[in-house]
């Protein structure tokens, strides 16, 4: 366990003293030890996410018991580590003291009965402590305090409710690929292999419990996809049909290109400004037996690629501060800064204006971010079709009653659509 609570401690450091995204310095970490099993591996995933996701609190709780910083920053990120096993894991609490103990003891062995008198005493007072941290609202609500005052000013008393949610462990949900396959009759597959599903909207499947792709019945034979379940009216709400040209701009990793395929035989063309992910996008269309015109470029700047004939219809999923699915990546609230939203709102709105004129007359738009902040959302299109004559905002279908943007809560993430056409 020590290793990997050294390893975890090291990745929270390089994503919040560097600023590096957690997906990739998880990646290079597992990388670097070819030899851990699948059991740590997970583990070492669970500990650097969960560190990260309560990283408010448990940071205040370690502010807490801490009487003078710690000269070695290291120790630091490791105690960080040993306090979400024993607020949050199964792990003998025992075992967690010890093991965080023998670490600091390879990092800084003049420190290590420091670190041991630090985890026994969060253990003694631990109530207490927790009360304190929730004191205050970073310490309470596991976000940054401009993160909190900002989703306080947008939504009021919705804000705790998001808050909380941003907080939790996110679902896996199923995209059904309706060309192999019924929803219904997958449903019935997983029940003959024993995972236990329930039907939520829009058509897609809820796993009980997560579990690694290659447990899927089909998956590699394209019968499912795991996409979110907020993500899956993206192709839903484009309004798609036989014969159509379609674009899917920010098209990587090609989920809703997949959905939009799965849905309709239309010409489907998907953009991406990032090769690499661009060929992510290639190899979820193979698994799934479908194709589509993949190329690489900015859709900010379609005269670099674009080839002069109209789109009947056009998936902007532009990039976004990603606040609706800190959940799956909790390393984004902490990296992200309130000048990155309006940065966002003003690359948002260059692109819908940009892909506008690659739509045909008649035609329809879908903007879509996953983003609930309003600047990124409602603003952007506001300022778009002030801006734009010819643009008419057409009504979606969402859960209950919701005109454009879904909030995260135990069936999806949050996302925002609005759907636009072009009149005649």
């Amino acid at each position: 366990m020590h290793n990997i609570q050294l390893a975890a401690g090291q990745i929270i450091q390089q994503v919040l003293v560097d600023g590096r995204n957690l997906n990739q310095v998880l990646d290079e970490s597992l990388s670097r030890k070819a030899v851990w099993t699948p059991a740590q591996r997970a583990a070492l995933q669970d500990l650097s996410y969960g560190t990260l996701r309560f990283y408010g609190q448990l940071d205040a709780l370690l502010s807490a018991l801490l009487h003078k910083p710690l000269s070695d920053r290291r120790i630091y990120y490791v105690l960080l580590v040993a306090l979400y096993q024993l607020q949050y894991s199964k792990a003998a609490r025992h075992a967690v003291v010890d093991h965080a103990v023998r670490s600091a003891q390879m990092l800084n062995p003049k420190i290590s009965g420091l670190v041991n008198a630090i985890l026994r005493n969060f253990l003694r007072s631990q109530a207490d402590l927790l009360a304190r941290a929730a004191q205050h609202e970073t310490g309470r609500y596991s976000h940054p305090p401009w993160w909190i005052t900002e989703l306080q000013t947008q939504y009021g008393e919705r804000s705790e409710q998001i808050l909380e949610a941003g907080n939790q462990r996110p679902p896996m949900t199923l995209r059904i690929n309706k060309r192999r396959v019924s929803t219904a009759d997958y449903f019935s597959l997983l029940a003959r292999h024993e995972i236990s599903a329930r039907f939520i909207e829009p058509d897609a499947l809820q796993l009980e419990r997560p579990v690694s792709v290659d447990k899927l019945p089909g998956f590699f034979d394209g019968l499912v996809s795991v996409q979110d379940a907020g993500a899956q009216y993206a192709a839903l709400l484009l309004d798609v049909h036989d014969g159509i040209r379609v674009l899917d701009a920010c098209a990587a990793p090609g989920g809703k290109t997949a959905h939009i395929l799965e849905l309709a035989a239309v010409e489907m063309v998907a953009v991406d400004k990032d090769e690499k992910r661009l060929q992510r996008v290639a190899e979820n269309l193979q698994r799934l037996g479908l194709t589509a015109q993949l190329v690489g470029g900015n859709a900010a700047e379609p005269i670099e690629w674009w080839d002069g004939k109209p789109f009947q219809r056009i998936l902007a999923d532009v990039p976004c501060s990603a606040s609706g699915v800190v959940r799956r990546h909790p390393d984004i609230k902490w990296l992200r800064r309130p000048a990155d939203i309006d940065d966002f709102a003003k690359q948002q709105l260059n692109i819908l204006q940009a892909l506008w004129r690659l739509l045909a007359r008649d035609g329809k738009l879908l903007y879509a971010t996953c983003s609930i902040f309003q600047q990124e959302n409602e603003r952007v299109v506001a300022a778009f079709l002030a801006q734009q004559p010819d643009a008419r905002r057409q009504a979606v279908t969402l859960p209950d009653g919701i005109t454009g943007q879904l909030l995260p809560n135990d069936q999806h993430d949050g996302f925002f659509y609005a759907l636009l056409q072009k009149i005649a």
